[in-house]
């Protein structure tokens, strides 16, 4: 699912997980069996008999035991080749005591942790840049945000890419070795094994001789680019056309073939950025490859990103297949070696030797410089400031009072419940009725607090009252999957 580099990513990766709870380590456990490198539980908790009810990694042996010592043991069962650590302290303890101690995590991820202690941490993990992963169960209701300043991802899988074929812009070799074919002298055999990319270049390059190099652009042009290609099956001695599957899978992938070769938006907006343009001592690999593309398509590429060097399945014989696709991962490898140097360059420039990033990620960027994405998102602090609140968003969610923002709201309130009383409403039976009343005060002053004109239907009160913070098993497996 995640390629070797992701898997790569995974082992190397060290998580923090903050309270083992039945959310907790449902999480973990998805971590765990595909091979993260460690884990270390934070939970000063001690194991109840609740925690076993609902919590696959807890028995009844645990109980007494502390819930981040117990977890650990068992998950650790999962996976011999992960190191399992736990520590028996509250993340309020340690932040007094220890704030840089969450630095060393690749990601923490804190559990039905309460809003001041959410607030505080995000604070310090902000600041070091390392994301924070707030997950809780509320009843039948899950929430998960993620807050870090900013996350680059090379390999975004995205669905439905298009090939790289470049048959609009066909680079020298790619030229050459379309001309060492001649369709009107094969025999059938050859002829109907011939890779549907070559058959279509052939047509391309008849169509452009003849419509003043202009490729066919709409649906009608395209139709009779398709029946140009038609016209090319071979035919019997009765003049039936015969079935050559490589003619009729080039017919079908003339759209995709005539897509035109350009940079995305979105990779154009990236070499626009600040990052890439101001390169420093500090900037991080990924900015610095994504300037050397930049570079790179400036001057060697004419305006095009580097070829991705893969082709994909088609009917033709094996060698003429692996010939076609040789010349695409070769070009591959002249455009990385191309973007190695001005990765060279640019790490000379600010003092760091080339080794600093390795070829492999260079070669790794090229592939996928179709598919980048930075991810940035709100800190915990702006999100919960009276002044940067997102009000608008808010609002106009709530135009429909049964939106899903209405649990967000809910939540939120919840937490002010938990900070004026302790506890969280409705725990227990004989509370619920009493602090439907306290809840729709909460609600209220939040709204309030923040200036939201919105109407929360009591129905949502009564119905939170009722979940008295439990954390069904059934909801916290979902959330951790």
């Amino acid at each position: 699912l995640w390629g070797d580099h992701g898997q790569e990513t995974l082992e190397n990766a060290h998580v923090c997980l903050i309270n083992a709870t039945a959310t907790g380590t449902e999480i973990l456990k998805n971590l765990v069996l595909p091979g993260i490198g460690a884990f270390t539980i934070v939970d000063g908790h001690t194991v109840s008999g609740e925690d076993v009810g609902n919590n696959f990694f807890l028995s009844n042996s645990s109980i007494g035991k502390n819930r981040a010592q117990a977890a650990t043991e068992l998950l650790q069962e999962l996976n011999s080749d992960v190191s399992g650590n736990f520590v028996e302290e509250s993340p309020d303890k340690l932040l007094d005591n220890d704030p840089e101690f969450f630095h060393r995590f690749t990601i923490v991820i804190g559990v039905q942790l309460s809003e001041s202690t959410c607030l505080r941490l995000g604070s310090v993990l902000w600041s070091a840049s390392v994301p924070f992963l707030v997950c809780k169960t509320y009843g039948l209701i899950g929430y998960m945000r993620l807050a870090v300043q900013e996350h680059t991802v090379v390999e975004s899988h995205p669905d439905n890419a298009l090939e790289d074929l470049r048959l609009d812009q066909p680079f020298a070799e790619f030229t050459n070795h379309i001309q060492s074919y001649d369709l009107d002298s094969m025999d059938k055999k050859d002829h109907s094994h011939t890779p549907w990319i070559i058959v279509v270049a052939k047509y391309l390059e008849k169509w452009l001789r003849e419509h003043n190099c202009q490729p066919p652009k709409n649906y009608k042009e395209k139709e009779a680019f398709r029946q140009y290609i038609r016209e090319g099956i071979l035919k019997n001695e009765n003049g039936v056309p015969e079935d050559e599957e490589n003619f009729e899978e080039a017919i079908k992938n003339v759209n995709t073939a005539l897509n035109p070769t350009k940079v995305p938006s979105a990779v154009e907006d990236l070499f626009n950025s600040e990052q890439c343009n101001n390169i420093t001592s500090q900037t991080l690999s990924f900015w610095v490859m994504l300037r050397a593309v930049k570079e790179f398509v400036l001057n060697e590429g004419n305006g095009s990103l580097p070829v991705r060097g893969t082709i994909p399945d088609m009917i033709a014989d094996s060698q003429k297949f692996i010939n076609l696709q040789n010349v695409y991962r070769e070009k591959a490898m002249q455009d990385a070696a191309a973007v190695s140097k001005h990765v060279d360059g640019l790490l000379q420039s600010i003092g760091k030797p080339p080794e600093t990033i390795a070829e492999k990620d260079i070669k790794l960027f090229c592939k996928n410089s179709s598919f980048l994405r930075v991810v940035r998102c709100r800190s915990l602090a702006e999100e919960y400031s009276v002044d940067s609140v997102n009000k608008d968003e808010i609002t106009s969610c709530m135009d429909n009072p049964d939106s899903e923002m209405v649990f967000y709201v809910m939540l939120r309130a919840v937490d002010r419940f938990y900070q004026q009383h302790s506890r969280y409403p409705g725990v227990y039976n004989y509370q619920v009725e009493e602090d439907i009343s306290k809840l729709k005060l909460c609600v209220n002053s939040l709204l309030q607090e923040y200036s939201l004109n919105v109407n929360i239907k009591d129905d949502y009160i009564h119905e939170f009252c009722r979940y008295g913070a439990a954390e069904p098993h059934a909801v916290a497996a979902f959330l951790g999957g």
